[in-house]
């Protein structure tokens, strides 16, 4: 499985450098409300906004994911209230044991 992933991570690498390499010609980025344009390679252009998309998508995910953490953090928490509770009942019914050849025949 590890072979598999690296070899599918060097294909995608393989195929990244080649669409850079391809793809150096400039072009203006510019954001209609404001009056700068910017001169960058294409390549920059398509990359960074994958990454961005990448970035902004995960970070929407784990924001999406806040209600599942909460509930296991509030299991785990309550696991931990109720072994420690099981944990001092053992040790109750430990002290309250009578041995065998104590009691009365």
């Amino acid at each position: 499985m590890k072979f598999l992933s690296w070899t599918v991570l060097a294909l995608v690498a393989v195929v990244l450098i080649l669409f850079a390499v391809s793809n150096r010609e400039t072009v203006s980025i510019g954001l209609w409300p404001l009056p700068a344009l910017v001169a960058m390679p294409l390549y920059l252009v398509v990359l960074g906004t994958l990454v961005v998309g990448f970035v902004v998508g995960e970070f929407v995910a784990w924001i999406g994911g806040w209600r599942w953490r909460r509930e296991a953090r509030r299991s785990r928490d309550r696991i931990a209230m109720l072994e420690r509770e099981l944990d001092t009942a053992r040790a109750q019914h430990a002290e309250v044991r009578v041995p065998v050849a104590a009691l009365p025949r």
